[in-house]
C-alpha cells in the first residue's frame, strides 16, 4: 500500500516534543512496529501486556480480551456458539467468520499498488474487470497471466487519520470513507469538508491504532506515556488508546493537557491520566516539584501525591513545602507518604481556622497571637463534636501542628528573609494546650467465635472471586499477620523448623524487621502449598526468589509485583456484604434488668485486621503467657501485644455478674446474691475492697490494704472466713488438690527426715478435704446448668480469668487448649 503522508495541525515548538520523542527508545518502536511517516501503532498479539490471544475459530482472527468469555472465543463466536448447538471441538473446527470483513489490503496482482475490492474478491477494481470480463481465469491462474501487469497507486486517502489509499483516479478518498461521506451527505447536513477530513477517525482494525493527524505533540505524549507505562507493567490494548486518539483528533488540541479531563468518559479519562502522569515526570526532579501546590511523590521516591493547596496564606504554604522538603528524606517504612500528608492536613486545619479567624485571612503573619492559638484548639474541639473528625484526631492534629511550628523554627524560618520572618513567638501550642489521649480503641476488635465460625463456614463463597482472594483471608485468619505482612509474602515464605514443624517467613514492614519466622499448623502450611502451586502454574518461568506467594492480576505481567491490600480488602468488604445476618449473644437492658438476647453483630466491624485482634485474643483466652504473645504478634513492647487483648469494662462485668452467682465460701456454701445492688457492690469490691489471693479473694480489710501482705494465716486461705471463691478457680483449686495429694505421697515415702519436719510438711486432712469439697461443690454446681448457660458461665470464666492478676505459690499453671474455629480442617 503507498504510504500516504498525514494532514497534522502544526504545534508549537517547545523542546519537549523532541525530548519526548528522543526517549522513546528503538526497541519499544520495534515493538510497535512504528514507522514515523505511517504512524501506526501495531499491538503485537503475544505480548502479556499489550495483546490477547486470537479467536480458535478456524477463519476467525479476533482477539479474546477477557479471559471469562466462553472457553476462550471472542465476542461474535461466543454467541454463535451458545445458539449453534455443537459441541465445542466440533464449533471450533467448522464455523467459519462472518461474511464482512473489516480491514483491506493490497491487489493479489504481484506490486500493484491498488486496494483489493473485498477479502472474496482479493482484486482491484481494474484487475476484476480483467479477470471476469476478459481473461475469465480463477484469481491463482490470472495473477500468473504473462499479459497481466501491476497497475500504480491512486494516491492516499486525504482522511487525515487514514493510513488506506484512494479507491480510485477520481476518488479523494478509500473506499470506507467515500462511503462515510456519501452517508453524512444523504442526511442533509452541511458538511464542512476541510473539518471533515481533518477529524473523522480511521477505520478500526483490530491490533492497531492509527496516530496520523495527531499534532507532533500528541503523537510524543503517546508515545512516551505508552512506553513507560509497559515498562511499569500496565496493561494497554488498542481498544483502549484508540477513542482516546479519536477524542483529540476530533477536538484538534496540541497536547494531552489541553484537554478536559472532567468532561471526559470514564475510559479516556482513565487513559488521559495514564499517558499524562508519565509525560508530567519526564525531567521531573525535586527541584522544580516544590515549586507547585501538588507535588508528585514520584520526584521523592515515594508513591501517591502531596497536597498544599489547602493551605490559604502563602507564607504558612511554603513553610510548611519548606518543612516537608527536610522531613520526607527521613521518612523510613514501605508507605511514608501518608504520615506525612496527615502532618500536611493538620496544618491545612491551622490554616482554616485562622482564615475563618480574622478578617484578613491572615495574610499578614505579623498580626498572630495566643488568642488564634486558642481559637484553633476550639475549632478542633468544635470539629470532635460535630462528628467530622475523632478524638484520636484532634489530639494528632494538635501534637502535629505543636511539633511543625517548632521544627519550622528550628529550620531557621523565622529569620529575615524566611518564610516565617516576623511571626510572633507566641503564636505556637503549649504542651498543656494538647488534649488528653482518648481511652484506647484497639482492644475489643477482635470478632466473637460465633462470627468467626460463620466466616469460616462461607469462605467457599470467596472463591467467586478467584482462589487467591480466599488464600490470603485464610492465612489472614490463621497467622494474624497485618494485610500488608500477607499480600507481600514471598513465593518461598514456607520453611520447617529443627523439628519438621513449619514456619512462615514474613517481613515485618511496619517494624522493619524482615525474615521474621512464625510457627504454624500443618494445615495453614497446605494451604501455602496449594497457593505456590497456582502462582507458579501462572508464571511458570519466575524465578522463585522474585516470585510473590500472591502476585498481583493486573501489571504484573512476571509475578515478582504483589497483590495490593486495596485489592485484598475491596473483595473482603464485597464478600462481608453479602452474608447473611450473623447472630451473637447480646447483653441488653429490659425494664431494668440485663438480658442476653441473639442480635446481629454489626458488619462494619469485620474487616481484614481484625483477624489480628482475633489472633491475639484467641491465644490469649488459652492461656499463652504475655510474653510469649509478643513475640508472636512481633511486637517490640509488652505494652502494645496488651491493647490487643484488653478486657473490656463492659464485657469484664457482665463476665462478674455471671461468676459472682456461682461464689461459695470456705465451707462451699454458695453465697447467693440476688439484689442488684448487691452485685454493683460486687463490682466495686473487685476494685478496691478485695485482694487476690490463691484459688480466690480476701476481703480482709488490713489484709487489702497490705496488698495481701497481712494475713497472720498467710497460705492457708481454704480455712480462713475472709476468703471467697468461684467457679473462675476451679482449674487452680483443682491443680492444688493434685499438688496436695502428690506430696502428701511423696512425704509418706521419704525416709530421710525427722518425724517433726515430715508432720509440719505433711499436708493436713483437713485442707485435703476442704479442698475437695469446694472442688466437688463447683462441679456439682456447673454440671446443673443447661448447655447453654454453661457455655456462659465458661466464655465468663475465660474473661475473668484473663484479667485477673496471678498470685502464685509455685503451683503448676494450668493453660487452656487453644481453641480451634475449624476442627474439622486437616492438612
Amino acid at each position: 500500500m503507498t504510504t500516504a503522508l498525514s494532514i497534522v495541525r502544526p504545534a508549537p515548538e517547545d523542546g519537549l516534543t523532541a525530548d519526548l520523542m528522543a526517549a522513546v527508545t528503538d526497541d519499544f518502536r520495534k515493538l510497535m512496529s512504528f514507522d514515523s511517516k505511517v504512524r501506526v501503532l501495531v499491538f503485537p498479539g503475544d505480548h502479556p501486556l499489550l495483546g490477547a490471544p486470537e479467536c480458535p475459530v478456524d477463519g476467525c482472527t479476533k482477539q479474546v480480551f477477557h479471559a471469562d468469555s466462553t472457553q476462550g472465543l471472542c465476542v461474535g463466536c461466543a454467541n454463535r456458539f451458545r445458539q449453534s448447538g455443537q459441541s465445542f471441538e466440533e464449533f471450533v473446527a467448522t464455523a467459519k467468520r462472518l461474511w464482512r470483513n473489516i480491514g483491506v489490503s493490497n491487489c493479489r496482482v504481484p506490486k500493484c499498488a491498488r486496494p483489493w475490492k473485498t477479502s472474496r474478491k482479493p482484486l482491484c477494481t481494474s484487475h476484476y474487470y480483467q479477470q471476469q470480463n476478459v481473461y475469465r481465469l480463477p484469481v491463482d491462474e490470472f495473477i500468473r497471466h504473462p499479459d497481466v501487469r501491476p497497475l500504480p497507486g491512486f494516491g492516499p486517502c486525504e482522511v487525515a487519520a487514514c493510513p488506506r489509499d484512494r479507491e480510485g483516479q477520481k476518488s479523494r478518498y478509500c473506499n470506507a470513507h467515500a462511503q462515510r461521506r456519501a452517508y453524512e451527505l444523504r442526511k442533509g447536513s452541511t458538511l464542512d469538508e476541510e473539518t471533515w477530513r481533518l477529524t473523522t477517525p480511521a477505520v478500526a482494525k483490530a491490533g492497531e491504532v492509527s496516530l496520523r493527524g495527531l499534532p507532533d505533540r500528541v503523537l510524543a505524549e503517546v508515545l512516551y506515556g505508552l512506553q513507560e507505562r509497559v515498562a511499569a507493567g500496565l496493561q494497554q490494548k488498542d481498544y483502549q488508546l484508540r477513542p482516546l486518539c479519536d477524542l483529540v483528533r476530533a477536538q484538534q488540541v496540541g497536547s494531552l493537557t489541553e484537554l478536559d479531563l472532567d468532561a471526559l468518559s470514564r475510559l479516556n479519562r482513565r487513559q488521559a491520566k495514564g499517558l499524562l502522569k508519565h509525560v508530567n515526570r519526564f525531567q521531573m526532579s525535586p527541584e522544580t516539584e516544590r515549586l507547585k501546590d501538588i507535588w508528585d511523590g514520584a520526584a521523592f521516591g515515594m508513591k501517591g501525591n502531596f497536597h498544599f493547596e489547602e493551605i490559604s496564606q502563602p507564607w504558612l504554604r511554603q513553610a510548611t513545602k519548606d518543612w516537608a522538603v527536610e522531613n520526607i528524606p527521613l521518612r523510613r517504612g514501605a508507605k511514608p507518604q501518608g504520615a506525612i500528608q496527615r502532618q500536611i492536613n493538620s496544618i491545612a486545619r491551622l490554616s482554616k481556622s485562622l482564615r475563618l479567624h480574622r478578617d484578613d485571612g491572615a495574610m499578614d503573619l505579623t498580626a498572630l497571637g495566643r488568642d488564634d492559638i486558642v481559637a484553633f484548639m476550639n475549632r478542633l474541639r468544635y470539629l470532635e463534636e460535630q462528628g467530622e473528625i475523632t478524638a484520636g484526631r484532634r489530639c494528632e492534629d494538635a501534637r502535629d501542628v505543636r511539633r511543625l511550628l517548632t521544627r519550622m523554627r528550628t529550620l531557621g524560618l523565622t529569620r529575615p528573609g524566611q518564610s516565617l520572618h516576623g511571626l510572633p513567638h507566641d503564636f505556637t501550642l503549649r504542651e498543656e494546650d494538647i488534649p488528653d489521649d482518648p481511652d484506647d480503641a484497639e482492644a475489643g476488635r477482635d470478632l466473637p467465635v460465633e462470627v468467626m465460625r460463620v466466616l469460616c463456614d462461607h469462605l467457599g463463597e470467596l472463591e467467586i472471586g478467584g482462589h487467591q482472594t480466599r488464600a490470603a483471608v485464610e492465612l489472614l485468619i490463621d497467622t494474624g499477620r497485618r494485610p500488608s505482612e500477607i499480600c507481600n509474602l514471598d513465593y518461598e515464605c514456607l520453611d520447617r523448623d529443627g523439628d519438621g514443624k513449619p514456619v512462615l517467613i514474613y517481613d515485618n514492614h511496619k517494624a522493619l524487621r524482615n525474615g521474621r519466622r512464625l510457627p504454624i499448623p500443618e494445615a495453614t502450611a497446605a494451604l501455602i502449598l496449594t497457593q505456590q502451586q497456582r502462582a507458579r502454574e501462572r508464571f511458570p518461568d519466575t524465578p522463585a526468589k522474585k516470585l510473590k506467594l500472591f502476585p498481583s492480576v493486573v501489571a504484573n505481567p512476571d509475578g515478582t509485583k504483589a497483590a495490593t491490600i486495596s485489592w485484598v480488602t475491596d473483595r473482603h468488604r464485597a464478600w462481608v456484604k453479602n452474608l447473611p445476618d450473623i447472630l451473637v449473644p447480646t447483653v441488653v437492658e429490659v425494664d431494668g434488668e440485663r438480658v442476653t438476647k441473639m442480635l446481629p453483630f454489626d458488619k462494619t466491624k469485620i474487616f481484614p485486621y481484625a483477624y489480628r485482634h482475633t489472633y491475639a485474643q484467641r491465644h490469649a483466652d488459652a492461656g499463652v503467657e504475655a510474653d510469649v504473645l509478643r513475640v508472636l504478634m512481633d511486637h517490640r513492647q509488652l505494652e502494645t501485644t496488651q491493647r490487643y487483648y484488653r478486657v473490656g469494662q463492659e464485657r469484664r462485668r457482665e463476665a462478674v455478674d455471671r461468676v459472682t452467682t456461682m461464689q461459695f465460701d470456705r465451707h462451699g456454701n454458695r453465697v447467693w446474691r440476688t439484689a442488684k445492688t448487691l452485685l454493683d457492690s460486687e463490682h466495686a469490691r473487685r476494685a478496691v475492697g478485695e485482694v487476690a489471693v490463691p484459688y480466690g479473694v480476701c476481703s480482709e480489710p488490713s489484709n487489702v490494704a497490705a496488698g495481701g501482705h497481712d494475713c497472720p494465716v498467710r497460705f492457708r486461705c481454704i480455712g480462713c472466713g475472709h476468703f471467697r471463691t468461684d467457679i473462675s478457680y476451679l482449674p487452680d483449686l483443682e491443680a492444688y488438690l493434685a499438688d496436695l495429694l502428690r506430696n502428701r505421697e511423696r512425704l509418706a515415702a521419704f525416709a530421710h527426715a525427722d518425724g517433726w519436719a515430715r508432720d509440719e510438711a505433711m499436708p493436713s486432712d483437713e485442707e485435703i478435704t476442704r479442698v475437695r469439697r469446694l472442688v466437688r461443690r463447683l462441679r456439682e454446681d456447673l454440671d446443673d446448668l443447661t448447655d447453654d448457660d454453661r457455655t456462659k458461665i465458661q466464655e465468663a470464666v475465660a474473661l475473668v480469668r484473663r484479667s485477673r492478676q496471678v498470685v502464685s505459690l509455685g503451683m503448676p499453671r494450668i493453660r487452656q487448649p487453644l481453641p480451634d474455629i475449624r476442627p474439622e480442617r486437616t492438612a
